[in-house]
């Protein structure tokens, strides 16, 4: 997954406005304890932080 799609599809999840708050504050034990920015900053594959994103929030199935 590139991480152009993977900003789309937090967009399309979240919205504009909240999908970057959200990735910046909220913290995913499913990432060792890191926020998504966090883990992307230390060099995770968007495809592994997108399916963090989908284990603790309920993403329509189109977009998983």
């Amino acid at each position: 997954m590139r991480l152009t799609d993977f900003w789309d599809r937090m967009n399309r999840h979240f919205g504009e406005r909240y999908a970057e708050s959200w990735a910046r504050d909220f913290v995913l034990a499913e990432l060792g304890g890191r926020t998504v920015m966090q883990a992307l900053a230390d060099g995770e594959s968007a495809k592994t932080v997108w399916r963090a994103v989908c284990e603790v929030t309920d993403v329509d199935p189109k977009l998983r």
